[in-house]
């Protein structure tokens, strides 16, 4: 053992023996060179607190109350450390040291603050070996007395920690740009006094911390933000109250995130006597906005005011497999795809896909969406990371060969899937069972889930899309409708229509002409359907299809009935349902009959309409059509209502009811119900119409709106 020399300090705290054998009891000792100068400290080492901090309430508070001292703390289970993680520019620094700040003010703190910038994204990070050298300094520990061994370093470390800790001197340590969890291990405290607030780009599950993942800033908090930055500059810089759409449209074009929304404000401090609405218009003409969000200078923490610089950083820690599944769902239709959709898009198996996605997650370059029970997993990509990402893809021609064929393996993909599921919404009695999905119920769930993208798919215009657009224009047309997505649909069917005029497919445009023309009927634009209705009857008169042509005089007749032109479209209904008669189509016959029995109704012979109406039930019970049923029972209830007929009118709409309830069509749903509530007010039966009232509130609510809708479901 080595002998004590005078003016040294002994430290019996941590002997490491690098694995020597020794017998018998030992002792060992640090021996630690000691200064009869005064050691300064540096134990309230925050940088400033951010300027104008703006939002994030609800983080704050959880944030809070993890530093918060355990006698006041409400949380039930402890936490001595908090992560603070969230994309790149987020603000994660800012909350970090807000919170900080507050905790300090609160006196939780005696201790005192380290803060150390462990640079985790630049070229030469901080290792914890570094950073504890440091941390042992502002601890009051000088070079004479730093142990020259890491292993002795950590153990000084540990223990002036400790001593604060049994002083009742609680430390917070702030962590700042963490990239990985060997930066921050070894630099965790003993006591469970401290606390150790940790920043990072990537999620630190491996470390038992609490977690708190910063997501974009709602859009009143952009506002907020972008205002209060320019009134520090400034206090009677007004533009934000004048031009408040115009800085909605900025905080829209910067994603909320509070990096751009920063670089934003910057610009328009050098711009003091210009418009919000300039550097709008900058933006929005700019080929990617990440790159057009830069400023000269730097913050008040010294980096840089430049967006993409950021994202290249993340983009360059990527794999080539992780690189090339965020650009794929880059490319996706919109910014939210589900797993399935990017193994299609990349021709990856779910395994590895599932894998890559939770890669990026940690990341935080994509977000994980809370699933349903129903749905498997989805991931949403922001809208700056979305911008970025696709511009890298643009940029080179190998890239975006790469690109193209994905976007072709996802439309074959939600081709076949939309073909799936639109088989199971039509299917009949007596029809082949569809595969894939298990029902119709699971078949709407993937409908509902996929709308957003399938809708954006169905207007890609490239060329090489067009023939996999227009078949998954026909796939998605009457779940559209059932939904009542009628946009969505009127915007499908005019793609989908030029789609098939440039193949040169006449069947395939006289068909979507068709489903484009029931849009916009339902969509009360009536007028703009005569055109296309027209064009329809042609095409399938030319091809000769009989069906398709008597399809086409039933959409007529739907047209010419909403123009007041009653007679007419009786006449085109009788004909559509003479044609599909003499073809032996049962399904479209009772369709015909029903449509039919509405131009009676509106011509104001309703004694026809039910005798219309009432044929088009015997057909659909014939065919097991339950949904067309359920609309003729509807139809049905109506016109026996409107002659008097007030009990038999009762007894439809309960049956009517009880089949809408059966495939999930809340808005028919709520209008039946509304239709009974009339009828049992005129049969003086009040209990009962306020019960069924109540349901069609709950029904309609259900359903997304709060109208009161009577009538006819058209």
């Amino acid at each position: 053992m080595e002998e004590t020399a005078p003016n040294r300090d002994e430290y019996h705290d941590h002997v490491d023996f690098r694995g020597s054998g020794f017998r018998g009891p030992v002792t060992g000792k640090v021996v630690i060179n000691q200064c009869h100068c005064p050691v300064l400290t540096a134990l309230s080492a925050l940088p400033a607190a951010p300027a104008g901090f703006t939002g994030r309430r609800t983080e704050l508070t959880k944030l809070l109350d993890v530093l918060c001292p355990t006698g006041s703390r409400t949380t039930p289970h402890p936490a001595v450390i908090c992560a603070v993680t969230g994309l790149g520019g987020m603000g994660k620094t800012a909350l970090a040291l807000d919170a900080a700040h507050t905790a300090c003010a609160r006196k939780w703190f005696p201790g005192g603050t380290l803060f150390v910038d462990l640079g985790g994204y630049n070229d030469s990070p901080v290792t914890a070996d570094q950073a504890v050298t440091s941390l042992l300094h502002a601890l009051g520990v000088g070079h004479v007395q730093l142990p020259t061994d890491d292993v002795d370093q950590y153990a000084l470390y540990r223990s002036r920690l400790a001593n604060l800790a049994d002083q009742d001197q609680p430390v917070l340590l702030l962590l700042d740009n963490a990239s990985t969890p060997e930066q921050v291990s070894p630099l965790l405290p003993g006591s469970d006094r401290h606390r150790v607030l940790i920043t990072s780009r990537e999620r630190l599950d491996s470390l038992p911390a609490r977690q708190l993942a910063l997501e974009a800033l709602s859009p009143d908090n952009s506002v907020s933000l972008i205002a209060t930055a320019l009134r520090l500059r400034d206090p009677d810089d007004d533009r934000p109250s004048r031009e408040a759409g115009a800085v909605r449209d900025l905080a829209q074009l910067c994603g909320h995130l509070p990096l751009g929304l920063q670089i934003a404000a910057a610009l328009l401090r050098r711009r003091p006597n210009r418009p919000i609405a300039s550097l709008v218009g900058e933006l929005r003409t700019a080929t990617d906005t990440t790159r057009a969000l830069v400023s000269e200078g730097v913050d008040q923490y010294s980096r840089s005011l430049a967006l993409a610089p950021v994202f290249d950083v993340s983009f360059g820690r990527l794999s080539t497999d992780q690189a090339g599944m965020l650009r794929a769902v880059a490319l996706a239709p919109s910014t939210e795809i589900s797993t399935d959709a990017a193994a299609a898009m990349t021709g990856l198996n779910p395994a590895m896909t599932l894998r890559l996605l939770d890669d990026l997650a940690h990341a935080h370059l994509i977000t994980e969406v809370q699933a349903s029970a129903d749905t498997a997993e989805r991931w949403r990509i922001h809208d700056l990371v979305r911008g970025y990402a696709a511009t890298l893809t643009a940029d080179d021609p190998a890239l975006a060969e790469e690109g193209e064929r994905a976007r072709e393996r996802l439309l074959t993909y939600y081709s076949r899937m939309a073909e799936a599921a639109d088989g199971q919404l039509r299917f009949l009695r007596g029809d082949p069972v569809p595969e894939v999905f298990a029902g119709r119920a699971e078949a709407l769930a993937w409908l509902d889930a996929e709308r957003v993208n399938l809708v954006a798919a169905a207007q890609w215009t490239d060329d090489r899309y067009a023939p996999a657009s227009v078949r998954l224009a026909l796939s998605v047309a009457e779940f559209l409708r059932w939904r009542r997505y009628f946009d969505d649909g009127i915007a499908v069917g005019r793609a989908a229509r030029d789609a098939a005029r440039r193949l040169e497919d006449p069947h395939s445009e006289a068909t979507v002409c068709n489903h484009l023309v029931g849009a916009l009927l339902r969509a009360e634009r009536a007028d703009e359907a005569i055109e296309p209705v027209n064009r329809a009857v042609g095409l399938f008169d030319s091809l000769g299809d009989r069906t398709g042509e008597g399809m086409a005089w039933n959409n007529l007749g739907l047209a010419l009935r909403r123009t007041g032109q009653w007679e007419e479209a009786i006449s085109n209904h009788v004909r559509a349902r003479d044609r599909f008669h003499a073809t032996g189509d049962l399904h479209l016959e009772g369709r015909a009959w029903h449509n039919l029995g509405l131009a009676l109704d509106t011509a104001g012979r309703t004694e026809q309409a039910i005798d219309a109406f009432v044929r088009a039930c015997d057909i659909h019970r014939t065919t097991g059509d339950r949904i067309l049923h359920g609309d003729s029972l509807n139809s049905l209830g109506w016109a026996l209502h409107a002659v008097g007929r007030v009990e038999e009118a009762i007894a439809t709409y309960h049956e009517a009811v009880k089949i809408r309830q059966e495939y999930d069509n809340w808005y028919a749903t709520g209008q039946t119900l509304n239709n009974l509530t009339l009828a049992l007010k005129t049969a003086n039966r009040p209990e009962d119409a306020a019960k069924a009232r109540a349901e069609a509130v709950s029904a309609s609510a259900r359903a997304g709106t709060t109208a009161e809708v009577y009538g006819h479901l058209h």
